[in-house]
């Protein structure tokens, strides 16, 4: 429907995926002619215009505007401001730039060479970059990421200590040496700390009785005292070390069945130096088997003070549990992204579907089960470190207002995505290089105008990319703007641009009017035109003695003129177009472009479409008027008079006549000499000798005609390029041949034969099938037959019995 959609997104602390999203949507259905931004914007001076948009630029040209256009009008599209009379030169239109400040190349580098420091392994590129941004222009740059080999690895083992996690904790005593032997074939630089949680040391969490808070576990378990986190081990290199102080530890308890280690991850994230993070990987193992508490949990405990994400550590002991509340998850979320913490949950598979899904809430984080066995604990954190290794996900710092950025990321084997998927990349192995096109667009100025600083990291890394933003808020013309010139009446503004910028309270094209004295009668009395009521032909306002057009909804009409009676849209129309599409329109008049006339710009000089296939004006038979044939013979039409409905065709018309001088027959044979003679005759041996129409500078009309003895004769017509008219006929007719009686007779013969056959077989048929009928008609009567079958009935005796009467027996 021609509408269009804009989503912003923005974050309440920053932008990437560890923050949560807010979202504008703006749809824009505008009427006709809204896709301006430039007259839209109703700059005032050059600094506003640039800002409208990217396409908008300034005309500061002193004599560009026309009478009764306002100030405004100097702010339009680059093409429409040109269009309009505005020389390239005179038009302000700054462009954004980049520029790269540090480019420091990626770091290739293998196991076992001279081993580096941390800070001198660069993974990322470029590391600083300044981008000059003019509103709506993206500025766009590549950033490359190359996983590099041998980087440095601190882990940090942070474990439940309450105790159903018992045995588990037997499994982590021997843990320190055999992690650093399999990490080693990862990083020759690993290094391992520890730390243990339990709960608020407050009710309900845990019982606040003395002997239950010297041992909280019941029976003849001998248990430590509950507490918040401990940091047991600094990280170190010391592998021995760690199975020594984790085999010092005593499980503890408390009530109820989540645990208290938000509060541990929030002091882990935090206390950078008490734990002794270096600039490297960090990975976080939270080992348990029980769920957690979170922000508003505290309150059963009668505390309601937000956590506060500060480290609070004394002896490596936190202290502040029973005053802050725990940390919410959007918190923890933030502090692990900002000091590059990721995180591996190893819990019990009973816990398994809970902490999936705050692993879907947490970037850069892994999810493993926790098992009884010390190797499987090894080979889960190694999975979880290859799983997050192999990803990289880009994350921004908080954006100014109006900025937005768009990421398109290339990946391992070509694939790119844009959008969400743009900021990350999958299956990265070591050496493995990927980049990420990174476009940047601010959309008007900061109400400061200073530059601003964001930066990009990938989670879980240190490196990150700095980027300054330079914001163009102002022509290049504004520094040579003069106050208080005297071209702005008296001094009343400052000339900048071609253009007044009027002091406070002072309105007028030249800054010539108090902003109290606008409307008044004798004013007013010079805005009507002939001294009519009118004040500026109602399309404008009186300001200062001088009418200013009021605009329209469409800003590409506009009103002009000393009283405002001009505009650029009611000129005449030819197709639906104003001035055909062919000119502007001017005060109501159409001033056309070459070579178009008329009042509407539909008139045509150009004769090209009048040319007729025979290279004649309209066929010779009509006039080029506007690009269009007149006929002058009514027989003729069509767009160059070349149709003649009622005409017989060429080749019918001139049959006649080169059926007599070829040949000397016809109906013109005895005419021939009289009415013949208005062509060339030019005789070939066979078709092929006549002309072809590819070979001919003019056209070629070929025909093939038949006389009265069915012979047919062929011929070509044509005009030369002397308008000559030529005929090419083929000097020997081509006519059927005779009949060939033999197989005539033959057939006739073969065919009575073939009749008189098929005769006596019908016959025979007929006959076969009456002696048939007759038979079975006879059979029928011999069944019902009602005589007695002893005796003939035509039998007749050969005796003769004669009684004599007067034998009376005797």
């Amino acid at each position: 429907k021609g509408c269009h959609t804009e989503i912003n997104t923005q974050d309440k602390k920053g932008i990437g995926p560890t923050q949560p999203k807010l979202f504008t949507v703006k749809r824009d259905c505008g009427k006709r002619g809204e896709g301006n931004e430039c007259i839209s914007a109703n700059a005032k001076y050059c600094g506003q215009c640039i800002q409208a948009g990217a396409k908008c630029g300034w005309c500061t040209d002193p004599d560009f505007l026309k009478q009764g256009e306002t100030v405004s009008t100097r702010c339009d599209e680059l093409q429409s401001l040109k269009s309009r009379g505005c020389k390239d030169e005179m038009i302000a239109n700054p462009r954004g730039e980049q520029k790269i400040l540090k480019n420091k190349m990626v770091t290739n580098r293998r196991k076992g060479t001279d081993k580096l420091r941390p800070e001198d392994i660069t993974q990322i590129q470029p590391q600083k970059i300044s981008l000059n941004l003019r509103s709506g222009e993206p500025q766009s740059f590549t950033l490359k990421f190359k996983r590099a080999e041998d980087y440095p690895i601190d882990l940090y083992y942070l474990m439940d200590l309450s105790y159903s996690m018992k045995d588990d904790l037997e499994n982590v005593k021997n843990l320190g040496t055999s992690l650093m032997l399999e990490m080693s074939k990862i990083t020759s630089d690993f290094r391992i700390g520890f730390g243990s949680f339990v709960e608020k040391t407050v009710m309900p969490y845990i019982s606040t009785t003395p002997a239950k808070l010297l041992n909280p576990c019941t029976g003849d378990q001998n248990c430590t005292s509950p507490f918040s986190y401990k940091n047991v081990l600094k990280l170190t290199s010391d592998g021995k070390k760690f199975n020594t102080l984790v085999g010092q530890q005593h499980i503890s308890g408390n009530l109820d069945s989540p645990e208290g280690g938000f509060d541990a991850i929030m002091q882990v994230a935090v206390c950078g130096e008490q734990i002794g993070w270096r600039n490297v990987t960090r990975l976080l193992v939270f080992s348990t088997d029980a769920g957690f508490h979170f922000a508003g949990d505290g309150k059963l405990g009668g505390i309601v003070l937000p956590n506060d994400g500060k480290c609070h550590l004394e002896n490596n002991v936190y202290t502040m549990s029973h005053y802050y509340d725990y940390p919410s998850i959007a918190h923890l979320v933030q502090k692990l992204s900002d000091n590059n913490i990721q995180t591996i949950f190893a819990v019990t598979e009973e816990f398994q579907p809970v902490y999936q899904e705050l692993k879907n809430l947490i970037p850069k984080s892994a999810v493993g089960t926790l098992s009884a066995n010390s190797s499987n604990v090894i080979n889960l954190i190694i999975d979880a470190y290859n799983s997050l290794s192999s990803e990289v996900i880009l994350e921004n710092s908080k954006l100014p207002e109006g900025v937005s950025i768009i990421y398109t990321s290339r990946c391992k084997n070509g694939i790119i995505s844009e959008g969400e998927n743009g900021r990350k990349c999958s299956n990265i192995s070591i050496g493995d290089e990927v980049t990420f096109n990174i476009s940047v667009t601010s959309k008007g100025c900061p109400k400061q105008g200073k530059p601003e600083t964001i930066k990009i990291k990938p989670l879980g890394f240190t490196e990150e990319v700095e980027i300054t933003l330079n914001f163009i808020c102002e022509c290049e013309c504004h520094k040579d703007g003069i106050e208080n010139s005297d071209l702005c009446h008296f001094g009343n503004g400052t000339y900048e641009c071609g253009a007044c910028k009027c002091n406070d309270g002072r309105v007028g094209r030249f800054c010539e009017c108090s902003s109290h004295e606008v409307a008044t009668e004798d004013m007013d009395r010079t805005c009507r035109k002939d001294n009519g009521t009118d004040i500026c032909s109602n399309n404008g306002e009186c300001v200062c003695g001088t009418c200013e057009c009021k605009k329209r909804e469409n800003p590409e009409e506009r009103y002009s003129g000393q009283y405002c009676q001009c505009d650029n849209f009611n000129c005449d129309r030819s197709g639906n177009k104003l001035c055909g599409g062919h000119g502007r329109c001017e005060c109501r008049v159409c001033i056309c472009d070459y070579p178009w006339t008329g009042s509407a710009c539909d008139c045509s000089l150009d004769n090209s479409t009048c040319m007729a296939s025979n290279k004649q004006i309209c066929n010779g038979r009509g006039t080029c008027e506007c690009g269009t044939c007149k006929c002058t013979d009514p027989k003729f039409q069509g767009p160059t008079c070349e149709t003649c409905p009622t005409c017989p065709g060429v080749c019918t018309e001139h049959k006649e006549c080169v059926q007599c001088r070829a040949f000397g027959t016809g109906e013109k044979k005895d005419t021939c000499e009289r009415d013949c003679s208005y062509f060339n005759l030019i005789k070939v041996k066979d078709r092929n000798k006549l002309p072809q129409p590819n070979d001919a500078s003019y056209p070629v009309m070929h025909c093939k005609e038949r006389d009265a003895n069915d012979c047919w004769f062929y011929y070509t017509y044509a005009v030369n390029n002397n308008t000559e008219k030529e005929v090419h006929v083929v000097d020997t007719l081509d006519c059927p041949a005779g009949p060939d009686i033999i197989p005539i007779v033959a057939g006739v013969v073969a065919g009575i034969v073939l009749i008189g056959l098929a005769l006596l077989l019908i016959w025979k048929l007929l006959m076969i099938i009456h002696d048939r009928r007759e038979f079975a008609k006879f059979e029928k009567e011999k069944m019902n037959a009602k005589w007695d079958t002893g005796e003939n009935p035509i039998y007749k005796s050969a005796v003769t019995t004669v009684v004599n009467p007067k034998y009376e027996g005797k």
